[in-house]
């Protein structure tokens, strides 16, 4: 075998071996709320319970110094266990990961942030993800209804409707 050809079949092995890529999702709203009022309705860590259609009840805990929040889930959805790993409430953003939970994923990390837009706010919610017991398409599906229905009931709330 010549030099190439081991070199291409050395090459193929290590693809082979990699992990797949991280899915991506990501998803906005923009909003007549200005961005203080935004990032308000957002509110602290645990406060999801208070905007998330599917979150029922969120309970705060510390794990070696980290944040976490409990998640019961609304319909009998199960709990989900989420960390936070950073909060810049001047930049209106915070970033978490999921520790545990019921969803299709996992080395799930994710980001929720509040812009000024015009008059108004963007709000984007974005994550990383590898899926877990479900195809990439619906492990895709399901973050992207979590996102979207939030950030709905997010600006709604914002600008009081």
């Amino acid at each position: 075998m010549n030099r190439l050809g081991a070199v291409a079949i050395a090459a193929g092995l290590v693809m082979a071996a990699s992990p797949a890529f991280a899915l991506d999702v990501a998803s906005s709203v923009k909003t007549d709320a200005k961005p203080a009022a935004v990032w308000q309705t957002i509110g602290s860590f645990c406060d999801i319970s208070k905007w998330h259609p599917a979150v029922e009840k969120c309970v705060e805990s510390d794990a070696n110094g980290a944040k976490r929040r409990t998640l019961t889930l609304a319909g009998g959805g199960g709990t989900l266990v989420e960390e936070q790993v950073s909060r810049d409430d001047a930049k209106m953003t915070y970033t978490y990961k999921i520790v545990e939970g019921p969803l299709p994923v996992e080395n799930y990390q994710s980001t929720i942030s509040v812009t000024p837009a015009g008059d108004g706010s963007d709000i984007s919610w974005t994550g990383t993800f590898d899926a877990k017991g479900a195809s990439d398409d619906d492990a895709k599906k399901v973050i992207r209804g979590i996102y979207e229905s939030g950030l709905q009931s997010i600006a709604a709330k914002a600008s009081g409707k």
